[in-house]
């Protein structure tokens, strides 16, 4: 860093944010021999660490336990059995404040100054930051990555007060478990939060637009979560509109359009979860030659460079799938490209877990998506019922599908429902980017037993070739 007689700092990138994406962006940035700094207005980590991916799944964890002492294994017999929440919240704060920590040792252990405050663009390589202390000058001489981020889209009719009408970020924060949860949205977040506070004893409703939950994914992985949902006490309204609520003595009641029908549904706390929007405001972008799309999104190039050749942006504030793992790669992406090096988004696809109970995993295209392209498909399945693995474990429930086009035999997707799917997902990625035919899955040899053989029993499947289950006609 060098301070010029104006008083601003000089570094060669700037990154703002220091999410998933950021702080990855600068510590590669570092590793390539860049003076780097980070500007973050918050916590290091960002929301994925701090208030979503990681306290949410250290939750869904410890519910997921409780489903296990619960099930009745035989054998195994548990009474008085107590769910002390407070405890489970705290411990989900230790890992948060570990993993945060060691975010913060990383920076430092690449050499990577952290300044804490609010940045806005004077121009297309200076920026302004506001501290608790004043304001700064930094400027950056290669590049500045803009890795803001994104935050949950707020209803008109459902203003957070943060006690009653909660996001994300209260829900997964809790000091008790809710006696009864409305949930506004049926995609991942809700259906994460809905199963797991289902597991800790609520009652739970959810509510979707759409005429499925888990929008996008495959229909009968979808069809099998909001079964399982069902079948342990939830209620489901696909197809439904949540118009508004008000509060009564015995609390609050939510008010949705269901078909014809108008509904009253009684709760406890309403959790809205229906997208996300871009973090572009106060960032002074029209100082620069940055420019958005429809939805607010910063537009990029493969490079992650924007419009504008100073700035790049990564991760939700460039557009979806919002996910922490492909904000990450795009950090090292924009930093290589700062840095002079040829980089660009070049995956063949991004996966995805939904953590609900049991998981789904999904990498490339679903059936679906595959035949409205037109792509003549070759399906592969293997039920969990049929593994040995899974019956040991008692997880019997849900089934690995793949898809390839059925002229060459190139893997195009993977849909894998079951307990622990999100271990194996990485394999299905590995054969896509390889450009792997389902063959080569089911001629590789896989231990046993384990849950990874339901992937080669699929492809086996698809080439009529299965050992463990009938061959379809």
């Amino acid at each position: 860093m060098n301070v010029n007689p104006e008083g601003v700092k000089t570094y060669d990138a700037i990154v703002i944010g220091g999410g998933p994406g950021g702080y990855v962006a600068a510590i590669r940035a570092a590793q390539l021999g860049l003076k780097t700094l980070v500007i973050e207005k918050e916590t290091l980590g960002g929301v994925c660490l701090n208030w979503g991916c990681i306290p949410s799944k250290t939750l869904i964890h410890s519910a997921r336990q409780v489903d296990h002492l619960r099930s009745g294994m035989a054998g195994i017999e548990v009474s008085g059995l107590k769910i002390n929440y407070p405890e489970l919240q705290q411990r989900k704060s230790e890992v948060v404040r570990k993993l945060t920590g060691n975010v913060a040792l990383l920076l430092k252990g690449n050499k990577v100054d952290v300044l804490s405050g609010m940045a806005a663009f004077e121009n297309s390589s200076t920026l302004t930051v506001t501290t608790r202390e004043g304001t700064e000058r930094v400027r950056a001489t290669r590049g500045i990555i803009v890795a803001t981020g994104a935050r949950p889209i707020e209803l008109p009719a459902f203003r957070w007060d943060h006690q009653t009408i909660l996001s994300a970020k209260e829900a997964v924060s809790l000091q008790e478990v809710p006696e009864r949860l409305a949930i506004i949205g049926g995609g991942v977040i809700g259906m994460e939060i809905g199963m797991m506070y289902q597991s800790l004893g609520a009652e739970v409703t959810i509510i979707e637009q759409g005429n499925q939950i888990l929008p996008g994914n495959d229909s009968e992985a979808a069809a099998l979560i909001a079964r399982i949902f069902t079948q342990r006490g939830g209620t489901l309204l696909t197809q439904a509109a949540a118009q508004g609520w008000t509060s009564t003595a015995e609390g609050p009641v939510l008010h949705v359009k269901h078909g014809a029908k108008d509904l009253e549904i009684f709760t406890g706390k309403i959790l809205v979860s229906v997208g996300f929007r871009a973090n572009t405001e106060g960032l002074n972008l029209q100082n620069t030659g940055v420019q958005l799309d429809e939805r607010g999104h910063i537009l990029t190039q493969p490079s992650t460079r924007t419009d504008d050749p100073m700035i790049y942006a990564i991760g939700d504030v460039s557009g979806g799938p919002y996910l922490a793992h492909k904000a990450s790669k795009e950090g090292e992406i924009a930093a290589e490209a700062i840095a002079g090096q040829p980089s660009t988004r070049d995956w063949v696809a991004i996966p995805a877990v939904t953590f609900t109970y049991p998981e789904v995993a999904t990498a490339g295209l679903t059936e679906e998506q595959a035949r409205s392209r037109g792509i003549p498909v070759r399906v592969g399945r293997f039920p969990l019922s049929a593994s040995g693995r899974a019956l040991a474990m008692g997880d019997q429930i849900g089934f690995v599908k793949l898809i390839s086009d059925e002229r060459t035999d190139r893997l195009l997707g993977a849909t894998l429902v079951g307990a622990e799917v999100s271990e194996l997902i990485g394999e299905i990625l590995i054969a896509l980017e390889m450009g792997s035919s389902m063959q080569d899955l089911s001629l590789s040899v896989h231990p046993h037993p384990t849950l990874s053989e339901t992937l080669m029993e699929a492809a086996k499947h698809g080439h009529k070739e299965a050992i463990h289950i009938t061959n379809r006609k």
